[in-house]
């Protein structure tokens, strides 16, 4: 790769990424009234996160089964209110758990 194509790649990917932010500042000048307009702005950085760590979720791992149980307890531990930690080391927990018994299960097959 040459220098000028990395620059070139760089100032493609800065503008990119700084154009989406800058604009809201620049069109929007008041504060937004609309309640439709300010709960949807609320809630897209939820639903963001959501579209991109789901499917990976599911990618992960050896089974959907093992990737399965590990998001409900995730899912279940998170709605307990449960601290980030906990959350994440319960469901590494179940995903091992269930790909120790799916490889047990497999033995006896």
């Amino acid at each position: 790769m040459s220098d000028g194509y990395l620059l070139a790649a760089i100032a493609t990917m800065a503008a990119v990424t700084y154009i989406p932010r800058a604009l809201p500042l620049i069109l929007v000048r008041g504060k937004i009234e609309s309640h439709f307009v300010r709960s949807f702005l609320y809630y897209v950085p939820y639903a963001v996160l959501a579209s991109m760590t789901v499917p990976a979720i599911f990618g992960a791992t050896d089974s959907p089964w093992s990737a399965g149980a590990g998001f409900l307890i995730a899912i279940v531990l998170g709605l307990r209110g449960k601290s980030l930690l906990t959350v994440a080391i319960g469901a590494t927990a179940a995903v091992w758990l269930v790909e120790q018994a799916l490889r047990v299960l497999l033995v006896f097959i």
